[in-house]
């Protein structure tokens, strides 16, 4: 990282503790310095971090390293202009007294405050909403602290029907009480969702409606929770990597890739220059992917069902051609820690080459069917507005930030492997409205397809793995014909990759936007913390002011065009 932004940083902070930790500028504060701390970092046109990408807390009872307090909360922030990443770390001794809020510095504190209150059981005082999110609401304890038993289970055997939330959205609209019991005012509660075929997924969205238009909404999350970071506590490291599977689905090898990524940083390994290749072509084959499905869903959603089997039958051929790469169309597993599980096979340069011309074909295809329709202009364009400042305040990033005006993509603003020397545009949108952010997927896969074909050009010969027995599970001839083999193997496998003890995040340019792994190591071969970064999470955090002010069908196009996955989501 740069050198002069830790002295910037430790000047402006002079009562602070400060230290670089790989890319990024770690600031230890006390808790009565925190508010202002964070006020400056934001507002202060040296540092003006508008991004607020994540918060979560650290329970170190079991931790061996001696810390000054059992919990800390931990703010990410980032100035996307000049590539600066600063976390604030402050201790909390009493988690039911807690820590102030940052909602009134960005908006995406409302939801990251709410899980950590959830996980940990950490307070945030002054937060105006603070409940439960991932967890149901008759949940019981605070299952991310190391004494909450990993075995517990908790049923929810009643529905939330969050009558007091929506009431109160409706007074911050400027809708009385008096208004909301008049019968004559025709205000209807609608739900919609978990279980509808416009969300995708399993995701609650409770609506207060006057006739067809939004006048607030509430969302329910936590469908799809499985404990994904209480479980990544107990398992390696490579153990870890067919969870990641599950986050984004639909592009499940970008969240292998980011996390091997994440890993490789703190050991400091550097992969191959053909692993690396590897990973630029099939990160963007599957942001190709994802695109697909997410613009099909949008499609059908709108009632564009021709155009939607012409990218529905691409994405079909592309994932089969996955399957003859990884044996598996959708959750491959075939990123390691230190390379890729094999090397392309013989032939795939052919077959990817006719599998790019077809997806372009059908991407040609649909666009002049959606590019000069009326309808799908009268649809979605001047329809659920965000800004700029809106966008980044609620922690949007990837398609849906771009959409709005901000060319903010980790590959040209952080860039890894290689992506500075490849040849592409970031696409941009003007309005921030559903088309934007339709159209910044159909730009985006374009540019992908670029990327995939230089890389391809290029990419040198040599092996896809780190010839180190501590990170790289040896070769089985080795494992089965000389004892040091099998020795390596062994404890590869049931001891994990050891990582040196520390705190450290790493991201990656996703297909929904910047996926961040931010972990806590003990030492041993198994992460003592990890927490997931997702990017679905905090956009659908501002998606209530998306869609107010319009129409139920508005937002059902919505909800498609910033592409919700519910594994990422809820974790």
């Amino acid at each position: 990282m740069n050198a002069t932004a830790l002295e910037k940083i430790q000047a402006a902070f002079p009562d602070a503790t400060c230290k670089a930790v790989l890319d990024t500028v770690v600031i230890d504060v006390q808790p009565e310095n925190l508010e202002k701390t964070l006020s400056r970092l934001k507002n202060d046109a040296a540092f003006n971090c508008g991004l607020m990408v994540d918060v979560t807390a650290i329970d170190y009872l079991d931790y061996p390293h001696k810390q000054a307090a059992r919990f800390f909360v931990v703010y990410t922030l980032r100035n996307w202009q000049d590539n600066l990443l600063v976390q604030v770390r402050t201790p909390v001794v009493d988690p039911d007294e807690g820590i102030h809020t940052a909602t009134h510095l960005w908006d995406s504190a409302k939801w990251g405050e709410r899980e950590v209150y959830d996980q940990y059981g950490i307070k945030f005082q002054g937060h105006p909403d603070l409940r439960r999110i991932l967890n149901h609401w008759q949940f019981e304890g605070h299952p991310l602290r190391k004494d909450y038993p990993i075995e517990k289970r908790q049923i929810c055997y009643q529905t939330d029907s969050l009558e007091k939330e929506i009431r109160t959205r409706l007074l911050e609209k400027g809708v009385n009480e008096s208004t909301m019991q008049d019968i004559n005012t025709e205000i209807m509660f609608l739900n919609l969702g978990p279980s509808h075929p416009a969300t995708h997924g399993a995701i609650r969205i409770l609506a207060a409606l006057d006739g067809e238009t939004i006048l607030a909404n509430v969302n329910e999350i936590g469908y799809l929770h499985r404990g994904f970071e209480k479980t990544s506590e107990n398992r390696t490291y490579n153990q870890i990597v067919p969870l990641t599977d599950r986050l984004n689905y639909c592009s499940s090898m970008i969240n292998n890739i980011a996390y091997a990524k994440a890993v490789e940083s703190w050991l400091g390994v550097e992969i191959t220059e053909r692993a690396r290749f590897m990973r630029v072509v099939l990160t963007e084959f599957y942001r190709v992917l994802d695109h697909l499905v997410c613009l099909a869903a949008a499609l059908v959603d709108m009632g564009g069902l021709t155009n939607y089997w012409y990218l529905y039958n691409e994405k079909e051929a592309a994932y089969d051609l996955i399957s003859r790469l990884t044996g598996a169309r959708l959750t491959s597993t075939f990123t390691r820690i230190g390379g890729m599980y094999r090397d392309f096979y013989e032939g795939w340069e052919e077959d990817l080459e006719i599998q790019l011309r077809g997806i372009e074909k059908g991407i040609g295809d649909a666009l002049k069917l959606v590019e000069t329709n009326r309808i799908v202009h009268d649809r979605t364009q001047g329809v659920c507005v965000v800004s700029a400042e809106t966008a980044l305040s609620y922690g949007f990033t990837g398609p849906v930030l771009r959409a709005s005006g901000v060319p903010f993509d980790l590959r040209k603003d952080a860039p890894y492997y290689n992506y500075e020397s490849f040849d592409f545009e970031v696409p941009v949108g003007t309005n921030g409205d559903v088309y934007d952010r339709f159209m910044i997927r159909f730009h985006e896969m374009a540019q992908s397809i670029r990327i995939i074909r230089q890389a391809m050009k290029h990419i040198p010969a040599g092996s896809v793995n780190v010839k180190d027995s501590q990170i790289c599970l040896p070769p089985k001839q080795q494992v089965y014909n000389n004892i040091e083999g099998l020795a390596n193997h062994f404890k590869l496998v049931f001891e994990g990759v050891k990582t040196p003890p520390g705190e450290w995040y790493d991201s990656y340019e996703a297909a929904n936007g910047e996926l961040g792994f931010h972990f806590v190591s003990d030492g041993s071969g198994r992460p003592y913390k990890l927490k997931v970064r997702p990017p679905c999470f905090y956009t659908m955090g501002g998606f209530h002011k998306m869609v107010e002010g319009n129409m139920i069908a508005d937002a059902v196009i919505n909800l498609s065009c910033i592409n919700i996955i519910g594994g990422e989501l809820d974790r």
